[in-house]
């Protein structure tokens, strides 16, 4: 439906007032044609907040969006700042083991909302979270808060990790 939303929205061009249209749509678009109306950066950051999951995370779209915005954001290797992680938003979803351990904990609020995870990036997820070396803090020093925060990750901590948190 939100393809052939697109092809109507877009019959005589890119609309100027694409930005206001539902977020979801700009998943059919490609960044290319978006340049019309704004740049890469703004168009990811639309992306970002829309709902990934309307396209299936092995989609050839969904994993081209990824790519595109990596290289619009000209991230060099696999470290993604904080205002980078910010313009992928939802994107971050999708990013690669290597990535989420190279980052560090600058991805972890972002991946928090993340619906699920394949297994490369669960162990990414732990390793880092294990570390010690987030703003966390190490798992002995969580709080009610920090789960709180991290809630979103909960299903990916492993027996290991739940042991160290404080009761």
């Amino acid at each position: 439906q939100l393809s052939c939303l697109l092809k109507m929205v877009t019959l005589h061009g890119i609309p100027k007032d694409l930005d206001s249209y539902p977020k979801d749509l700009l998943l059919f678009l490609s960044p290319s044609d978006y340049a019309a109306t704004g740049n890469c950066s703004q168009f990811f950051i639309n992306i970002g907040k829309a709902n990934m999951d309307v396209l299936p995370r092995d989609a050839p779209q969904r994993q081209q969006l990824l790519l595109e915005a990596l290289a619009c954001l000209e991230i060099p290797g696999t470290r993604i700042n904080e205002e980078n992680a910010e313009i992928l938003g939802r994107l971050v979803c999708d990013l690669g083991g290597e990535y989420i351990r190279s980052s560090g904990g600058r991805l972890l609020k972002d991946l928090s909302q993340c619906g699920s995870f394949l297994p490369e990036q669960e162990e990414a997820i732990r390793d880092v979270l294990s570390s010690g070396n987030t703003t966390f803090g190490p798992p002995a020093a969580w709080s009610a808060f920090t789960l709180s925060e991290l809630s979103g990750l909960i299903p990916v901590l492993d027996p290991s990790i739940l042991r160290q948190i404080p009761k």
